[in-house]
């Protein structure tokens, strides 16, 4: 059983790690101009249309200032790295985390709708707290701190 577990571990952090960086090279193109962000916007003004235009000014609005959304993309391409490498995998695996939550949370609030991406992204993120929890030995004492125990007799010198 322990053998098929580090297996299951092995493709989980390839598959997260390898969706990381494939995601990660969108974000490094060329921003639109922001007429160009106006122009888009315009089109989805109609009271029906008002969810596709939350989504194009949150993602316009990331990509406009020039740095958030190259930020986002740098983080899933070091993190998702980290994930592939074993030695790195834990430490990748915990960054990761708001990054996941993040992408999750994005298409459960603007795109509920789109069950697919609503899979995909909770899956993402499942497989990431998984990665984390698995290793929970490893960190959980830096969480919880044992009390300072009593000096029971003796002197201190």
């Amino acid at each position: 059983m322990n053998r098929i577990s580090s297996i299951v571990a092995i493709v989980a952090r390839l598959f997260l790690g390898g969706m990381m960086v494939l995601g990660s090279f969108e974000k490094f193109k060329p921003s639109p101009t922001p007429q160009e962000v106006a122009a888009k916007a315009q089109k989805f003004t109609d009271p029906e249309k008002e969810e596709i235009l939350e989504k194009v000014l949150y993602i316009s609005g990331m990509k406009q200032t020039g740095y958030a959304w190259q930020v986002v993309g740098a983080c899933e391409l070091i993190f998702g790295l980290m994930l592939i490498f074993q030695f790195t995998a834990l430490v990748g695996a915990i960054l990761l985390i708001p990054v996941t939550f993040h992408i999750f949370a994005f298409h459960l609030f603007l795109e509920p709708d789109e069950t697919g991406e609503l899979i995909l992204t909770g899956l993402l993120f499942a497989v990431n707290l998984f990665l984390i929890l698995r290793e929970a030995p490893r960190w959980k004492h830096l969480l919880w701190i044992h009390p300072l125990r009593k000096n029971t007799g003796g002197t201190t010198g």
